[in-house]
């Protein structure tokens, strides 16, 4: 008989589609790092919150918000999604917080499509219930 544990493995992997600019998508293995229910909606929550808070801070820049300032914002704000998941991935790049930034700045689409994977990972059509 199969024995199984109710514990979960602290990572998990996922292939992610990284779109590239003027080219095709390519799927690059990620390692995740696994959060039980509870630890999921405290991370969902602390991306709700920082979101919110990011949007204050520019809308009280006024009339001097750029669409620089606007597209930095939103950079850190995907980088550190993307710390907050990720634990390794397939890229010939060395996995660093520098390497991060740097798929995040040059691929418009590569945080999302993280977040996205991540979030699909856990989801019930994805797990076969």
């Amino acid at each position: 008989m199969a024995t199984f544990k109710i514990a979960q493995n602290p990572t998990f992997n996922a292939d992610v589609e990284i779109p590239r600019v003027g080219g095709e998508v390519i799927q690059v293995p990620f390692e995740f790092k696994y959060r039980d229910r509870k630890g999921l909606a405290s991370l969902f929550d602390s991306w709700e919150l920082r979101l919110k808070n990011d949007q204050e801070a520019l809308k009280a820049k006024g009339e001097s918000l750029t669409i620089a300032d606007t597209t930095a914002s939103h950079i850190d704000y995907q980088v550190d999604q993307v710390q907050d998941i990720v634990a390794g991935w397939g890229f010939d790049d060395k996995f660093s917080p520098e390497s991060i930034r740097a798929l995040v700045e040059t691929s418009a689409g590569a945080g999302n499509a993280i977040v996205k994977a991540y979030q699909d990972a856990y989801t019930p059509g994805r797990l076969g219930n």
